[in-house]
């Protein structure tokens, strides 16, 4: 296998992520036609709740093992990397345990918090069953997020990237194949169904993980063991798990607490003002489901270059390289500006035509996806932001910039969702919105405390903004006017060609334009990078 340097790793991450969320995206169409909105919106409550309880249990062990043992590999401290190897094995399978236990047992509860008290559409036991049938894959994927990030903290980005294509494509066989014969050969529950569906999560994470365990032990094999760390270094040892795994827990629990949040407070917000529960459902599933899965095309780009960077940043803050930290954190952010924001608003742009072409005709789909996608971006970069800082250890600031993000979030749902009603204007993008604005709280404050406590330059970045802006304004332009042209085509096939072929248009102009800056973030590797990724199973 081969080790990679940052912008080889994460463009090695981000095809393979982008690839196995493709794969999310793609079955989400025949999916959709099986199950149906409310399927989809029942099929959102359970994968919500799971990924919060997933996030509780395993959320910060990937980059923070990653993190930790790119770490110990810089300070040469072989036999105290292999300890915290099966260290936190132990004690993330406890937590494993523990976190499936409460969402199983408190499945009830759960569901109810989520349907309350409005009827007409999935009942409390609907919910509870598809809850408890997703919740058994908490008990594997923690143990295979442990191996993930041993592999990332030596710089086998791709087995370890691989095993997520690997996961998502016997995920999706069990969903597609497992609901399909519950409804239309056993003839069972629309719940039965999704139930079968959510249990997919369970099935793929057992076959990654059976893949990585022999990745794994090919890698150990070159190291030795931990037999002469005493007592005294194996508490240090797991204090340290402990310690970096809190930021990346905090933070991405936020994550899910947004999602949450939004989903619980979206269907409460939506009743008051008058909507139907069929419609409450109806834009429930768009959020958690269907225009969520379109979503991860943004946010698979951010995670692929987290990947890449924690353990990257570790590595030259231990060496005590801060140009070298300040360059990562300049190029992470030109990433996001150059690639993550210029494809949200073009997927913005052409929203209608998108969803037409995976969902087929719909009233409230592309009115919801064309602003909720905004929000992806700017998840994006909270994402790399946020792992950026725990690459660094500044833990206080997480935790002070993402929790201070959330709670706004929480207070502003409500309001806004009843100020853009009262105002005429779709009061889900009052929730959209407070989400918007909460990531930006989280995002504003570690931005300027860098700059001011930890001197970190933004001035390279900056000096490509005016440029950045016109061509950003361009492409707008031109896409508005691509748009008018196909606004009165149905075919799903045809709109498929145009979006290819104009897509393929403005990314070549676009690419031209900004031809210089691309090539300087990304070093002149892109053609050594484009032949060497079928080097990616190595």
């Amino acid at each position: 296998m081969k080790k990679r340097d940052f912008i080889e790793g994460a463009f090695i991450a981000t095809v393979a992520i982008f690839f196995s969320k493709f794969i999310g995206i793609i079955y989400a169409i025949p999916f959709k036609h099986i199950i149906g909105d409310q399927g989809g919106a029942l099929y959102g409550y359970a994968y919500n709740i799971y990924n919060l309880f997933l996030v509780i249990s395993c959320a910060g062990i990937p980059l923070a093992i990653s993190k930790l043992t790119s770490e110990y590999n810089a300070l040469n401290k072989i036999e105290e990397k292999e300890y915290m190897f099966y260290a936190a094995k132990r004690i993330i399978a406890i937590f494993s345990v523990l976190a499936f236990l409460v969402c199983f047992l408190g499945a009830p509860f759960i569901a109810k918090v989520i349907i309350g008290n409005i009827t007409g559409g999935n009942t409390t036991g609907d919910v509870t069953f598809v809850i408890r049938c997703v919740s058994f894959a908490i008990l594997v994927v923690p143990l295979l997020s442990i191996n993930r990030g041993y592999l990332q903290g030596h710089g086998y980005i791709g087995p370890a990237s691989l095993s997520q294509v690997i996961e998502q494509i016997l995920r999706v066989a069990v969903v597609l194949g497992g609901s399909y014969w519950t409804l239309n050969v056993l003839h069972l529950s629309l719940k039965n169904a999704v139930g079968v569906a959510v249990f997919g999560a369970c099935v793929g994470a057992i076959a990654a993980y059976v893949y990585l365990v022999d990745k794994t032990l090919k890698i150990k094999k070159k190291n030795t063991s931990y037999d002469n760390i005493n007592k005294e270094n194996r508490t240090i040892i797991i204090k340290k798990i402990i310690l970096y795994s809190l930021p990346f827990i905090v933070t991405n629990i936020a994550n899910s607490l947004y999602n949450t949040t939004d989903m619980i407070l979206l269907r409460y917000g939506l009743h008051n003002v008058g909507y139907a529960t069929t419609k409450i459902e109806t834009v429930s599933s768009i959020f958690t489901t269907w225009g969520s899965k379109l979503n991860t095309i943004i946010t698979s780009i951010a995670t692929g270059i987290a990947i890449s960077l924690v353990p990257s940043v570790a590595k030259s803050n231990a060496k005590g390289d801060l140009k070298d930290i300040n360059d990562k954190f300049n190029k992470t952010l030109q990433i996001f500006l150059y690639v993550a924001l210029p494809l949200a608003i073009f997927m913005s742009i052409f929203a209608t035509q998108i969803w037409t072409i995976f969902y087929g005709p719909s009233e409230l789909g592309p009115i919801v996806f064309k602003f909720s996608i905004i929000t992806a971006a700017v998840d994006a970069l909270y994402i790399m932001m946020c792992n950026g800082l725990q690459g660094l250890n500044k833990t206080k600031l997480i935790f002070a910039s993402v929790g201070l993000g959330l709670l706004i979030n929480l207070c502003l749902d409500i309001p806004l969702i009843y100020l853009f009603n009262n105002l005429g204007i779709y009061p889900f993008y009052g929730a959209i919105t407070a989400t918007i604005i909460g990531y930006s709280i989280s995002l504003i404050i570690p931005l300027v405390t860098l700059k001011r406590k930890y001197n970190l330059n933004y001035k390279n970045t900056i000096d490509k903004l005016p440029k950045l802006l016109l061509v950003y304004a361009l492409m707008i332009f031109l896409s508005l006017l691509y748009r008018g042209i196909i606004t009165m085509i149905d075919s799903k096939l045809l709109l498929l060609l145009l979006i290819a072929i104009i897509g393929i248009i403005l990314l070549v102009i676009y690419y031209y334009l900004n031809k210089k800056e691309i090539e300087e973030i990304f070093g002149l590797k892109i053609k050594k990078l484009l032949r060497k990724k079928r080097d990616i199973n190595e």
